[in-house]
């Protein structure tokens, strides 16, 4: 089994950054392992032909429904300023793993935020 990419999470706001829906944003519904993927809300979105099944209380017709979406083509989306970053990992002297983000568009010593676990993005702050 393939394991997932770390950077990105269920929930979090990304960017697609190629493919058909490049540059297109949404909410990451959920992870496939399998695929090494990520269903994005509203992005990639797929025809289903699917037949009637009255138990499930299911209607048959074309339902449009998201498929994944390779993590590699996704960016991870600031939450404070809207920006796509990249996620730097770091080890404390504890051993603790943390993930920070990183703006892609300023140097990564002036922009190092932390989206997850209630940092505050120091974008506008005085470096």
């Amino acid at each position: 089994m393939a394991a997932i990419a770390r950077h990105i999470r269920r929930n979090d706001s990304v960017l697609v950054i190629a493919g058909k829906d490049k540059g297109k944003r949404g909410r990451v519904l959920r992870m496939d392992a399998k695929k090494n993927g990520a269903y994005v809300e509203g992005v990639n979105m797929i025809k289903r032909h699917t037949k009637p099944n009255p138990q499930k209380q299911v209607k048959g017709g074309i339902v449009e429904k998201e498929a994944a979406v390779a993590v590699s083509n996704l960016m991870v989306l600031c939450k404070e300023c809207d920006k796509p970053s990249r996620v730097g990992y770091a080890i404390k002297r504890t051993g603790v793993k943390t993930a920070n983000e990183v703006d892609v568009r300023i140097s990564a010593l002036a922009c190092w935020r932390a989206v997850r676990r209630g940092r505050v993005c120091r974008v506008g702050s005085g470096r």
